[in-house]
């Protein structure tokens, strides 16, 4: 059965290229990435991971730990981990899981048959707190994941979940938000004393309310 948002993730042992972890006791109280490769010495998975741990203070400024996960074992990861480094100019220090059985695929459903017999799909799970599942992604092989969104979602993410807030489209930190609708415009006024733009009943603006 396939992840649902909101459902809690299920939990796993695992080996990594730094040591064996409890998935949920690994992530402890902090937001989570969790995103697959269909294999190792892939060319837009190198990017990938390339680009991830040069995001790495991104990730840590958000209280967010980020995992991968492939299909090869820990001697071939840490041999990619070499060529990651030399050509993305980079230091990839988080964890690569050896997924070799296939058993955390297959928890997070990175098998479809339809796309290939043999590999995984290349899906990413943010994943909050409270051990829930706030945002999944399933990229083809060919598209490589854009880093720059995944940091705004988190960004949305832990926004939203703070305040009665949502994110309009193509929002980005600093840029107004909407008043949810199950907050009364007289109630929004009282939380929000930044002030209201009321384009419709229930279309209404606000500035960010965690920014001064």
């Amino acid at each position: 059965m396939s992840l649902r948002l909101g459902d809690i993730v299920p939990n796993f042992s695992a080996q990594t290229t730094e040591g064996e972890i409890n998935f949920h006791e690994y992530l402890g109280e902090s937001w989570g990435i969790l995103f697959s490769h269909p294999a190792d010495y892939t060319p837009v998975c190198t990017t990938e991971l390339g680009r991830t741990a040069l995001l790495k203070h991104e990730f840590e400024k958000r209280n967010v730990k980020v995992l991968a996960v492939s299909v090869d074992d820990i001697k071939n990861h840490q041999s990619w981990k070499k060529d990651i480094n030399e050509t993305q100019n980079c230091f990839l220090d988080f964890p690569i899981i050896a997924d070799e059985n296939k058993n955390v695929a297959g928890l997070y459903d990175m098998i479809h048959p339809n796309a290939s017999e043999t590999f995984t799909v290349r899906s990413l799970f943010v994943i909050g707190p409270d051990k829930k599942l706030k945002l999944s992604l399933t990229y083809p092989a060919s598209t490589g994941r854009n880093f720059v969104e995944v940091l705004r979602v988190i960004d949305s993410l832990q926004l939203t979940a703070k305040f009665s807030v949502a994110t309009p489209a193509d929002w980005k930190q600093g840029d107004d938000v909407i008043v949810v609708p199950s907050v009364s415009t007289a109630e929004a006024e009282i939380k929000f004393p930044k002030g209201l733009k009321i384009i419709k009943p229930y279309l209404r603006y606000t500035a960010q309310p965690d920014i001064d």
